[in-house]
């Protein structure tokens, strides 16, 4: 195969393969930022990435909960064929024993075998016990917690949680700082990061930033809180604005911003649960949690100067999963082939915004499939709100909406769509029949 570099953007075959930074925020929604609408959260830096790249209005998560998005993520793939996937422990606690398969190839991974440096930093959420930290995963570097920041006696007050181990702060397999001010990790990180770009700026890197911020409990440093008009929740969003801005500004600093493809996105939707402190998906409908819009749809922002116009929004389907594969177009390596992947190359949107590339997503509530989009079509077979008490609801015959008539999923067409409805399930139904599930590795934690 050779690069996108090559094919795409008239590079020499003797440059170096461009480098990649994923920058992944954590319950980020649809509508918390002001290039996509936020009337009161000011996201400069973001939006000076959106006026000078490409804007997503129609990317997509591969779950709608921290760990099987990220792995969904980091390998290409659907969580339920990684084994990161369940409909009893939907994520990775403390007391977990389970984590990303070492079977499973990901991004860092690749791009490592093919001469790249490979950083994290940040929240991992995909294992914890020996073998299964970032270092196992194709990760020369890492700094952050393993997991989510409210696993933590010093911020719950539950009483589950307080028989937790303290949070861990981590540099690649020690714990350096037992209970790290969470004020300060937006901050720590964005250090982390500007000087993992300046230190690699000889050679190609892929560098992932997967934030804590703003997953609850949310802080911002003090030069950030009580800023916002949006209180807390707008201080934290615009301290992740100032990082990008950070980090954007090291890669022109060190003369790569031409050689660099930088993508911004979320995890999932926002915990609409927790009120004030959560965000808002914005004309979706509800949030984290849930296979509705507005908790797998997010915003995807792509910034390469000199590859990217400046300027451009495109509706094409893209997930967080397409990365993978991008990154491999990238790096002029070749897809695994002995694994079913589920990434699809986004060179051409960048080039090319009114290209598409993929027609369908299949939205996972664990291991079910509780919805299917083909197009503009979105059919719920299963619905689910995200309220504690809101119970799966079968949905028979399924409910069907036009997404670009009515991206808030408020009018049910199923009735006056019937060919529609039957194209879809002939395509869920091959889907299905195909679909190998790996076996769970989100096990119930024996002292849970």
């Amino acid at each position: 195969m050779l690069s996108a570099c090559l094919l795409l953007f008239g590079c020499s075959s003797t440059e170096a393969p461009p480098n990649l930074i994923i920058i992944f925020a954590d319950d980020l929604g649809y509508g918390d930022l002001s290039s996509y609408g936020h009337p009161t959260i000011h996201t400069p830096h973001l939006d000076q990435m959106a006026t000078e790249g490409l804007r997503f209005t129609q990317f997509y998560t591969g779950a709608s909960v921290c760990t099987p998005s990220r792995a969904a993520l980091l390998t290409g793939r659907l969580p339920v064929r990684s084994g990161m996937a369940d409909d009893r422990v939907r994520v990775i606690f403390p007391p977990s024993p389970g984590g990303l398969p070492t079977e499973e190839t990901t991004i860092a991974e690749m791009l490592q075998s093919a001469g790249y440096a490979t950083g994290i930093i940040g929240k991992w959420h995909l294992g914890h016990q020996e073998g299964q930290l970032p270092t196992s995963h194709g990760f020369d570097y890492y700094f952050g917690i393993p997991y989510s920041n409210d696993m933590s006696p010093a911020t719950s007050g539950g009483a589950r949680v307080q028989t937790y181990p303290p949070l861990p702060l981590m540099r690649n397999t020690e714990i350096i700082e037992e209970e790290p001010d969470q004020r300060l990790l937006t901050r720590r990180y964005t250090t982390e990061a500007v000087a993992f770009i300046r230190n690699h700026a000889a050679s190609p890197f892929f560098l992932y930033v997967p934030h804590s911020m703003p997953h609850i409990p949310i802080f911002a440093s003090d030069a950030f809180e009580g800023t916002s008009t949006r209180g807390l929740y707008g201080d934290v969003i615009e301290e992740l604005d100032w990082s990008v801005g950070q980090i954007i500004s090291a890669v022109k600093e060190i003369g790569k911003e031409r050689q660099t493809l930088v993508v911004f996105t979320s995890d999932n939707g926002p915990w609409l649960t927790v009120n004030l402190a959560g965000g808002s998906a914005g004309l979706l409908r509800d949030g984290k949690g849930t296979t509705w819009e507005g908790g797998m749809r997010v915003p995807g922002l792509a910034w390469w100067p000199g590859t990217i116009a400046p300027g451009g929004t495109t509706v094409a389907l893209a997930t967080t999963m397409d990365l993978f594969a991008t990154a491999a177009g990238l790096a002029g390596v070749a897809l695994p082939e002995d694994r079913v992947m589920d990434s699809v190359d986004l060179t051409p949107v960048l080039v090319d915004p009114q290209q598409e590339v993929r027609d369908m997503v299949y939205y996972y509530r664990g291991t079910r499939l509780f919805a299917v989009r083909k197009g503009p079509w979105k059919l719920h077979y299963i619905t689910q709100s995200a309220y504690v008490g809101d119970a799966p609801v079968t949905q028979n015959p399924p409910l069907l909406f036009h997404l670009d008539h009515d991206p808030s999923e408020r009018f049910n067409v199923a009735a006056h769509q019937e060919e529609v409805v039957a194209e879809i399930e002939e395509a869920v139904r091959q889907h299905r029949a195909a679909l190998v599930m790996a076996p769970s590795q989100l096990r119930v934690p024996a002292w849970e």
